[in-house]
């Protein structure tokens, strides 16, 4: 995959746009009128509401110009079966010396979120999973020593 793409499944990518109509529509919005009242409060200076709103009106523009980037950049993969691992498919590991299961989403590196379970195919254990099939063993070098999986099922 090119270094200039940005890996999405189709609900990253949802996700993403939704995200930045949000941040045009209703968070602009909001923004203006907290500078609004903020201006109406006087001397700009020392006024820490001015300073604060003009600080998240910087973030959240940061923020709509990166996701702009990222769409442009946007390469939407769709999951095409379930013989192998591919970004989009969930598996379900077991783990080998804990004999406990594991399921975790394959996605995109701006997609993963470990607290939701969705890891990027860029990170250590995506990339051994990557084109692996059910049944298969892989091993992953972690801080705390080498884990053994038993790719137990792959879903779509």
């Amino acid at each position: 995959m090119s270094n200039d793409e940005i890996i999405l499944t189709p609900k990253g990518l949802r996700s993403l746009e939704l995200e930045l109509e949000d941040l045009k529509t209703v968070k602009r919005k909001e923004l203006a009128e907290r500078i609004k009242l903020a201006i109406s409060y006087g001397d700009l200076k020392e006024n820490s509401e001015y300073h604060s709103a003009k600080n998240d009106q910087s973030f959240m523009e940061t923020r709509v110009l990166t996701i702009e980037r990222m769409l442009k950049k946007a390469k939407v993969v769709k999951n095409t079966g379930t013989s192998k691992v591919q970004v989009g498919s969930t598996v379900v590991l077991n783990d080998v010396e804990f004999a406990e299961k594991i399921e975790y989403k394959i996605v995109g590196s701006q997609e993963a979120n470990v607290n939701e379970n969705k890891i990027s195919y860029e990170s250590p254990l995506g990339i051994s999973l990557m084109n692996k099939s059910v049944g298969d063993v892989i091993s992953v070098n972690a801080p705390m020593g080498i884990i053994s999986y038993e790719l137990l099922e792959i879903r779509i």
